[in-house]
């Protein structure tokens, strides 16, 4: 619907009781940080700009300007009608009269629960996502001229306001402000106790949907990583083939596998094999419906599906949209396909190629250091057989977090007009990278090179050296850092300002969001689905690396980071198509590693087997897998039956209003 109808406005929040300081009247929640060259007059004119009404053109929020009109800082909050408007236009479900979640109405806004009081109608994470989202679908209605700037800052018509002003140097920062007591009361609940269990209704009400269904997925995963753990501590504690192989991938020693050995150890990693395989079908579909039933509960099961304005960062020639009748700016599809085949894909390619000249490097590492362990037969060259796995684990990690930011600005130039297919687009080379640059190794050893304790070896090395290697980046240096560097220069006594309070939380680095966290995740799935079968100990390293992950990682978004705003999402989006596609081929990966078995081997050399028939009896093992996987996959709805019933429910009741709608038109 049309936001022109909304009769409330927004305005200076000054303007209500000038004697009052803002946090006193309404709650700041998000923070604009001008350049240090913003003239008064622009300042006003943005504030003028953000509290004007929709209808001309404004944003309709509240706002504050800070100590006075030369101060760095503009505080922003949202009126009852701009927050409801939004709310609907996002698709958010809320609690209804009768207690049922249904898609939000405006002109039905009385009949929902609380929607008189934005505290608790909408969760802090959505009022402030909603300003951010009104901030930047500001666009100009003609041309204009933003008073102290430059002629060439102009507005033209239908120009993204807030991406302009960005690039005029005008806004420098625009970050939703932490609510202290909610977030401490968050924290006590949250990794500062000895509970278990993670009050994810309150992080996605404070930090969002994204950021609760990150730690939600984390938390089950973990916890699911239990019957895997046991069976891999059963196998190992009851074969000593399985024992000893543990010890010598952990000491580093590459022996040769006894032909004498038990039965006990080759079925012991065929259960753990076919283990794997069911696991993690299972495991995916029971994370569906619990991602589901999450969805409904937190409101974000019937997201809208609309024609949404172009991401602020698209440009283009001014013309009109043959789709939705508006003027904005256009980009012919054929120039986007260009600069992929052209520019993106080569170096895509050039990256793989990089992971390849490391994996060489690796093997010749490999080479050396057992050379010098022959010769030297020290402790020492007892040491220097970790080397090239250390090495080569540090170089995969650097090449990956270099790959993110030139992924980014690929992603960038390619001109993606909608957020989500930015974001998908972005995501596919992220994982075709790191399925590349983790796993390319793993499965030369295994299919190439034929050489199960090097791999044993190889995933042992991964799993110990890449966690301590995580945790060290990810939660001790930014500790380190912001103790010592930046916790100095954000001291604060209760006598200050609250503005300079505000201020504070631009000295917080950025929060680099969840893509390394779930590229994290998606490895060790890999990691666990596709080679446990050679080192059974893999779901137990990964449970307790797991448990203080949940800490750290929430530790880390509550004190190190500046709050990120987070947009309502349904589920994980293109991460779970990801972890679905290890699944299957983890069918695969462990059906060929199978065949490398000391058994089957021995029975190859002595004659028993040939290798067409190792061959065949891996194929025929792999589609009966696949179906079983298939039929595990198609007994367990991706939703439950109720969700079923309420997402039907709800796509009745957004018929019933689209047709009472359309029913004057009708009649007229």
């Amino acid at each position: 619907m049309s936001k022109t109808g909304c009769d409330e406005g927004g305005g200076n929040i000054s303007e209500e009781s000038p004697e009052k300081s803002p946090s006193e009247r309404i709650e700041p929640l998000v923070l604009v940080k001008l350049g240090e060259k913003v003239r008064p007059e622009t300042k006003r004119w943005l504030i003028r700009l953000i509290g004007a009404p929709q209808k001309d053109g404004g944003a309709a929020l509240l706002v504050h300007p800070g100590e006075d009109a030369t101060g760095d800082i503009i505080m922003v909050s949202a009126p009852r009608c701009t927050l409801l408007q939004a709310t609907e236009e996002l698709g958010l479900c809320k609690t209804y009269n009768t207690g049922e979640m249904e898609t939000f109405s405006y002109d039905d806004r009385d009949n929902f629960r609380y929607s008189d009081n934005m505290e608790m109608f909408l969760t802090l994470a959505e009022r402030q996502y909603i300003i951010k989202y009104e901030l930047e679908g500001l666009r100009a209605r003609r041309d204009v001229r933003i008073p102290g700037l430059d002629d060439k800052y102009t507005l033209q018509h239908r120009d993204n306001i807030w991406q302009k002003l960005t690039a005029a140097g005008v806004v420098v920062d625009t970050f939703p402000l932490h609510s202290k007591a909610k977030l401490k009361e968050l924290s006590k609940s949250w990794y500062a106790g000895n509970q278990l269990s993670q009050p994810l209704d309150s992080v996605n009400a404070y930090f969002g949907s994204a950021v609760g269904f990150y730690f939600s997925f984390l938390d089950f995963y973990t916890w699911s990583l239990i019957p895997p753990a046991l069976l891999g501590l059963f196998i190992t504690y009851f074969s000593s083939e399985v024992q000893k192989e543990a010890m010598e991938a952990v000491a580093g020693s590459q022996a040769e596998i006894h032909e004498e050995d038990s039965g006990l150890s080759v079925s012991g990693h065929m259960i753990q094999a076919v283990f794997s395989m069911l696991w993690s079908t299972v495991f995916i579909e029971l994370w569906k419906r619990r991602s589901s039933s999450t969805s409904y509960r937190w409101g974000t099961l019937h997201l809208a599906e609309r024609f949404s304005e172009p991401r602020p960062a698209f440009h283009g020639h001014l013309g009109m949209n043959p789709v939705t009748g508006r003027m904005e700016p256009l980009f012919p599809e054929w120039q986007r396909d260009l600069r992929m085949a052209l520019v993106s894909i080569p170096v895509v390619g050039l990256f793989l190629g990089m992971v390849i000249l490391g994996m060489l490097c690796f093997y010749w590492g490999e080479n050396q250091v057992m050379w010098l362990h022959e010769e030297w037969d020290s402790v020492v060259s007892q040491t220097l057989l970790y080397a090239p796995s250390v090495l080569h684990i540090v170089y995969t990690n650097v090449l990956a977090t270099v790959y993110k930011t030139v992924a980014q600005s690929l992603t960038e130039f390619e001109n993606h007009r909608e957020e989500s297919a930015f974001q998908n687009h972005l995501t596919a080379k992220v994982l075709v990278f790191t399925f590349f640059n983790y796993f390319a190794v793993l499965f030369h050893i295994a299919f190439v090179k034929q050489d199960v304790p090097l791999l044993r070896k190889r995933l042992a090395s991964l799993l110990i050296v890449t966690q301590l290697v995580n945790q060290v980046t990810e939660v001790v240096v930014p500790f380190l850092v912001d103790h010592f560097v930046s916790a100095p220069h954000r001291k604060e006594s209760e006598d200050d300002p609250q503005e300079d309070k505000f201020r504070n939380q631009s000295k917080l680095p950025v929060f680099p969001g969840l893509f390394a966290e779930y590229i994290e995740l998606l490895v060790q799935f890999g990691y666990l689905s596709l080679f446990s079968c050679v080192y059974p100990l893999t779901a137990v390293l990964l449970l307790i690396n797991n448990v203080m992950e949940i800490r750290s990682d929430a530790y880390k978004i509550c004190k190190l980071f500046r709050k990120p705003f987070s947009a309502p999402v349904a589920n994980m989006g293109v991460w779970q198509i990801a972890f679905e596609i290890l699944s299957f081929v983890a069918v695969v990966s462990n059906c060929w590693l199978l065949t490398l078995s000391p058994q089957l081997q021995r029975m190859r050399h002595e004659g028993q087997m040939s290798s067409a028939d190792i061959m065949v009896i891996a194929v025929m093992a792999e589609h009966v897998l696949i179906i079983v996987k298939v039929i595990v996959a198609a007994l367990i709805p991706d939703e439950p039956g109720w969700v079923q019933k309420k997402r039907a429910h709800m796509q009745y009741k957004s018929m019933q209003a689209l047709r009472q709608q359309n029913l004057p038109s009708e009649e007229s």
